[in-house]
């Protein structure tokens, strides 16, 4: 029998990934619901009034495969197709997308408001780690 919990990989070979934030960030949990919605670029601002920039890795790494489907529960191209049409209808802009992790630390460390994603590390300096509850 396979057990098959929110943000536990069955592949042991596929990166766990967690969700950081600027230390300023205001918030010590977020649940899968409201990650979605940051995500989705429905929240746009912080419970305290501070505006959420949020981040990303490229479409095609592990690291975001794992994150959309294990924390947001879809696929990158439905995540995708909500950011193009934020463009293009003028409503809204897509995340900021960088290269890699180091990027992502860096942005993330540098940006008030700043939300992204990692995979699963002990080294995470100068960014908040957000649990993510089902």
């Amino acid at each position: 029998m396979l057990l098959c919990l929110p943000g536990v990989s069955a592949d042991p070979l596929t990166p766990q990934v967690q969700v950081i934030a600027h230390p300023s960030v205001q918030v010590d949990a977020l649940s899968q619901a409201q990650l979605r919605s940051i995500y989705l670029m429905r929240q746009v601002v912080w419970p305290d009034g501070v505006a959420i920039r949020v981040f990303t890795l490229a479409p095609r790494s592990a690291a975001n495969l794992q994150f959309c489907r294990d924390q947001l529960q879809l696929f990158p191209y439905q995540l995708e197709r909500v950011w193009q049409k934020l463009t293009y209808s003028g409503t809204g802009t897509p995340p900021t997308e960088l290269q890699d992790q180091q990027a992502m630390l860096q942005a993330i460390a540098a940006t008030p408001g700043a939300i992204g994603y990692i995979e699963k590390q002990d080294e995470t300096q100068g960014v908040k780690v957000i649990p993510i509850k089902p």
